[in-house]
């Protein structure tokens, strides 16, 4: 089996993340893993193994003939018998199975509006489906909402998984040792980074030594401007620290005493796995597949736009290191337990192989 990852950029994003630890992780189990990025390069571009073979396209447009067919001899070159296809790529895979017919396209949707797929665009996916191999999705929504819309019916839930490996990079987080409150999250909505500013303007005054830092890549549009405003507005600019992009998430992590995410929508978030990683505990809100990651036992589970009960949590671990410790050492159990490579990719060749 010889496999490649497709996917647009590398930019420092959840589809992003996926596809270059799949890229990684199948360097130990198949014959050829490679990776293939069709618009835009980006700082994962540094993670990728030495051993995975890897090509960017540059592709310009919808149809770049010459982005086509420089994938096409990459594929034919090297033999590939199935292309990932992460999110948007999948309309490149299809031309390219209209030329290269023989190639099987595994469609692998991260789709992280998942709480609103009744807003979703589905004429292009549907037509795409016709050509699909497999479809894998990082939800059990999106999976209902595959079966029902789209031509092939060959769907499965495929968990996301973490893998840190070894990584030079660091980066010098601002505020106290131990008293530090992580979001990795891109700036987009659906991650309401404002309700989290709503916070950190009270916590300033209960807690004013705790700092809040956010990771994750800065798109410089209206709302990166609103966040911006909110924390000079609120007077928040010593409590809340944005860094943008960075590969340095594991030492980010481990500078960190508390991981938070507040998002309004998600499928899996590869930031809740990371935190679980290094046994970080966490607040996060319901929506995807996080309640069936995070229990009693191993986090705190939160509505979504639920300030008041998200602030109430924040304070409970804040204000308890007993509850962060045993919280924390139980994540890092159940995510090292259901969540690294080993464990998902025997589903994931199951998948491939039609064994499930």
């Amino acid at each position: 089996m010889r496999i490649l990852q497709l996917i647009d950029s590398l930019e420092a994003g959840g589809a992003e993340r996926m596809a270059v630890n799949y890229a990684n992780g199948l360097v130990d189990h198949v014959p050829f893993s490679g990776l293939v990025a069709t618009r835009k390069e980006g700082p994962l571009k540094t993670q990728l193994h030495n051993s995975v073979h890897y090509l960017f396209l540059d592709r310009k447009s919808t149809f770049d003939i010459k982005a086509l067919l420089l994938l096409r001899d990459f594929v034919k070159k090297n033999q590939i018998s199935i292309i990932q296809a992460h999110s948007s790529s999948f309309l490149l895979a299809i031309f390219l199975k209209l030329v290269y017919p023989k190639i099987k396209i595994v469609w692998h949707d991260h789709y992280g509006n998942s709480e609103f797929l009744e807003k979703r665009k589905k004429v292009l996916l549907q037509f795409g489906s016709l050509f699909f191999y497999r479809i894998i999705v990082v939800n059990e929504l999106l999976k209902k909402w595959a079966i029902k819309n789209l031509f092939c019916k060959q769907v499965f839930y495929q968990p996301n998984f973490v893998l840190m490996d070894a990584n030079k990079e660091s980066i010098v987080l601002q505020g106290q040792i131990g008293k530090r409150i992580l979001c990795l999250a891109n700036l987009r909505p659906q991650k309401n980074h404002s309700m989290l500013l709503e916070i950190a303007k009270n916590i300033k005054f209960s807690h004013p030594e705790w700092t809040f830092h956010l990771i994750g890549k800065d798109f410089r549009d209206q709302y990166s401007a609103d966040i911006h405003n909110q924390i000079v507005s609120n007077g928040l600019e010593n409590n809340v620290f944005i860094y943008g992009s960075s590969n340095a998430v594991a030492t980010a992590i481990q500078q960190s005493t508390i991981g938070v995410l507040t998002s309004i929508s998600e499928g899996l978030p590869v930031s809740l796995l990371e935190y679980g990683y290094f046994g970080l505990p966490v607040i996060i809100t319901a929506v995807g597949e996080i309640p069936k990651v995070i229990n009693q036992k191993n986090g705190l589970l939160v509505p979504p736009k639920d300030k008041v009960r998200f602030q109430q949590a924040l304070e409970d671990l804040i204000e308890n290191v007993d509850l962060r410790n045993s919280l924390g050492e139980q994540l890092k159990k159940d995510i090292h337990l259901n969540y690294t490579k080993e464990t998902v990719f025997k589903n994931f060749f199951a998948v491939l192989n039609n064994e499930s």
